[in-house]
């Protein structure tokens, strides 16, 4: 897991896919931390990206650095404890002008029965599950 946490912040912006109704939607995100042994991401419960979390949790990212890509595949689940808010905008502190831990609007989600699949056009696929 702290493989796929440092890939996504090397890459620094990685790409969300989720589903909308019968539509696939994919936006940046940059956002990954780990927080009590999971791997947890961050948005705003006012955005399409959650509704469409919480309508159907299964989701999947690509990020990519140079010749390499990890595709991440698993459920988000909705962590609303106010100690995992805090550990994520204190991990990245140019959210907290957007966020904070009491507002009606910030939330975290961790990955839940994850595939992370690390790939290279020059080596062999290397697959990591938690």
């Amino acid at each position: 897991m702290e493989r796929v946490e440092k890939f996504l912040k090397d890459a620094g912006t990685y790409f969300l896919a989720t589903v909308d109704g019968d539509k696939a939607r994919v936006r940046p995100f940059g956002t990954a931390h780990i927080f009590e042994g999971k791997l947890y991401i961050q948005t705003g419960k006012s955005k399409d990206v959650s509704k469409q979390i919480h309508k159907n949790p299964n989701v999947e990212v690509c990020a990519c650095i140079g010749g390499d890509w990890l595709r991440l595949c698993g459920e988000l689940v909705e962590d609303e404890r106010r100690e995992a808010k805090v550990s994520m905008l204190e991990a990245y502190p140019s959210l907290k002008s957007m966020y904070s831990p009491d507002d009606a609007n910030t939330e975290v989600f961790y990955f839940k029965n994850a595939t992370a699949t690390f790939s290279s056009f020059t080596k062999a696929p290397e697959v990591v599950k938690f």
